[in-house]
């Protein structure tokens, strides 16, 4: 699970994508594979999400992602006898989850090939076998860029797994296109946090971004020409450096972030929220021309810990919110034929802190 600050105060956000650290308590082992329906839908959701389901009961699940036929999703999940996320795959209806990964190290990002006949996800197991360290919090709260981080392709039953990235420094929040000619990805290796592409092969890497700030969680639009992320921009020279300065010590340190689309080659940049909020996880409608996120924006509170599900166009304006708990809603993704919504949430808790992934019909 991702315990993410996205506003310099504690809030509970699994991961990851990103990338924020994880909790060192002992797992959850209880689930359950029979999906629970009933009073699932909140006052007010009911414009858009319909059948409301839960997939996952206990612990920690977090970035559930389609496959293109619809029939199975991704997730990273901190379960069983694991203390940090490993990747699990399930059918749409919650049945059948298998572990992915190898078990080892900490994993995040993960994504099913078009065409079903791949999966990537990142992971730290290249480097050492073990959860990686907390980051030092006496520098205030931070996350860890763990360097470790490589980007992995295998099968989908997990095995013939291969290292696209092989790099130094990190490298996850990786995503197939629609086509499947392109994975987009962030990485460190520059000296800053930004957003590359490569062939499926981990070939013909290219740098999309360049901005100062962290550039990261990419999402290809409906016909692969575009992509949708999210940005943090320091302000002021102080910001700046101090950005700076963390990032020698692959820490990073959570702020506000924007969203912006572009080219999937980089160009025609440009920033479509303006809020000063936390947004994040953005995720084009099948439609190409609406674009679902996570975000505190409707927090008026001074913690603004509540994260809801927003829609907005890809011009930035029409902004609706989507989901009306009061803790956290995030990581949506529509299906490919945009019939279903998926997304991690801590409503229907039987702990505080748990994250369990829902899937709900969608209607327009």
């Amino acid at each position: 699970m991702k315990h993410v600050v996205l506003l310099l105060i504690a809030i509970v956000w699994l991961a990851t994508a990103l990338t924020a650290e994880g909790s060192d308590a002992a797992p959850a082992t209880a689930f359950s594979s029979e999906a629970k329906t009933n009073g699932l839908l909140l006052p007010g959701e009911e414009r858009h999400l319909t059948n409301v389901r839960q997939l996952t009961f206990g612990g920690e699940n977090a970035e559930a992602y389609f496959s293109s036929d619809g029939s199975m999703l991704s997730f990273q999940s901190t379960r069983d006898t694991f203390y940090c996320d490993q990747i699990f795959v399930m059918k749409t209806d919650g049945s059948d989850v298998k572990l992915l990964s190898t078990g080892k190290g900490r994993t995040t990002c993960s994504f099913i090939q078009p065409d079903g006949q791949k999966m990537i996800y990142a992971s730290t197991h290249g480097a050492s076998p073990d959860c990686p360290p907390r980051p030092d919090m006496s520098r205030g709260y931070v996350w860890a860029l763990y360097s470790g981080f490589d980007i992995y392709k295998a099968d989908p039953d997990g095995s013939h797994l291969i290292n696209l990235t092989d790099s130094p420094l990190y490298d996850a929040e990786c995503v197939y296109s629609p086509d499947g000619s392109l994975i987009a990805f962030t990485s460190l290796r520059s000296g800053d946090l930004e957003i590359y592409t490569m062939k499926p092969d981990g070939s013909d890497v290219r740098m999309l971004t360049s901005a100062a700030g962290y550039d990261g969680g990419p999402f290809f639009s409906p016909d692969s020409k575009r992509i949708v992320y999210r940005a943090s921009r320091p302000a002021s020279e102080a910001e700046l450096e101090d950005y700076r300065l963390l990032l020698k010590d692959n820490l990073i340190r959570p702020g506000n972030l924007e969203l912006f689309v572009m080219n999937a080659d980089g160009s025609n940049n440009k920033q479509i929220t303006f809020n000063g909020a936390a947004n994040f996880a953005p995720y084009f409608h099948p439609d190409g021309k609406r674009i679902v996120f996570c975000s505190n924006l409707a927090d008026t509170s001074k913690s603004r810990r509540n994260f809801d599900l927003f829609m907005i166009k890809d011009d930035g304006s029409g902004v609706e919110q989507i989901t009306f708990n009061s803790t956290f809603d995030g990581f949506p993704m529509f299906s490919y034929d945009g019939k279903r919504l998926v997304f991690c949430s801590n409503r229907n808790n039987e702990k505080s802190g748990e994250t369990n992934v829902f899937i709900a019909d969608w209607r327009d």
